[in-house]
């Protein structure tokens, strides 16, 4: 790692100042932010004027459409305008550590389901069939792709660049949590839940691997399985209509009231105590940046 600091910093003083300037990393973070952004908003606006059939597959192929258009702004940030040629993005290992992180996800949040249904918060109704599964593995596409690409491919990289590993990932989470607050049903421990839960969790996941496979695997398990297998509201999104009907009820602690379990105890516990298990073999890899000035590096 120390040589690509090397090399990245011989890069630098080559440049000229307005380079060197565009080239910062917190000039960089909302430039990036605003391509990936617009790389799956603008698609995602053209796919919705098609009006596609909820039950159709074709929503999960458009959802998967507005991921990979986010995925390739992200590349293309990251190729052209950081001129950085590991992106984290190339699909090298993609299949591995998408498979792994989304068994990952379906693990954790059915534990997180278990975990409630034990304490009397959960409760099995019946089974519905497939419901909206092509809905949601429209969302888990979309949604897993394009807000890690922001998230931990963007916002987590070049504020690591600058402030170092902890920092950057103490920010990134609180961000994360914060962006939740406009959801339907939010509250400041939902926000607060969420920046811990995934926040940590999806941020150590980029840093045990430094690609961004693994988080994007890990959020559309998650959100799947949250969403269309046990029809349980997501980031407070209303409830879903998936395989299995279930009904919460019981305290908000317990439940995550109107938000989902995403903003219960149990969840918070459970998906951070991965986070950290996670950022603890981050650490002992040496995947750890410290801060700029502890690089022996020059501000610009």
């Amino acid at each position: 790692m120390t040589n690509a600091i090397d090399e990245a910093g011989q890069e630098r003083g080559k440049r000229g100042p307005f380079r060197r300037f565009l080239a910062h990393p917190l000039v960089l973070l909302p430039i990036g932010v605003v391509l990936v952004a617009l790389g799956a908003i603008l698609p995602g606006i053209a796919i919705n004027a098609l009006h596609i059939d909820r039950s159709s597959p074709l929503r999960a192929l458009s959802g998967l459409l507005v991921g990979i258009c986010g995925l390739l702004a992200y590349h293309a940030f990251q190729r052209w305008i950081v001129r950085e040629p590991r992106d984290g993005v190339r699909p090298g290992r993609a299949g591995g550590e998408l498979v792994a992180g989304v068994l990952g996800g379906v693990i954790l949040f059915s534990l997180v389901v278990g975990a409630v249904a034990l304490l009397g918060g959960l409760s099995i109704v019946g089974l519905r069939g497939t419901g909206d599964l092509w809905v949601w593995f429209g969302i888990a596409f979309y949604s897993g792709m394009v807000e890690e690409a922001v998230f931990r491919g963007v916002i987590q990289r070049q504020l690591e660049a600058v402030f170092g590993t902890w920092a950057a990932l103490a920010v990134t989470s609180a961000f994360f949590g914060f962006a939740h607050l406009m959801n339907p049903g939010a509250s400041l421990f939902a926000a607060f839940a969420i920046a811990c839960e995934a926040g940590i969790l999806l941020g150590a996941a980029y840093l045990v691997t430094r690609r961004l496979w693994a988080p994007i695997g890990l959020h559309m398990g998650w959100n799947f399985t949250q969403g269309w297998i046990w029809s349980i509201p997501v980031s407070g999104g209303g409830t879903p209509r998936g395989l299995v009907e279930t009904r919460l009820s019981g305290p908000e602690l317990l439940t995550g009231g109107a938000f989902g379990l995403e903003a219960s105890g149990v969840a918070l516990v459970v998906a951070t105590i991965a986070g950290v298990a996670l950022l603890r073999y981050a650490y002992r890899k040496g995947e750890f940046m410290p801060p700029r000035w502890k690089q022996g590096q020059t501000n610009e």
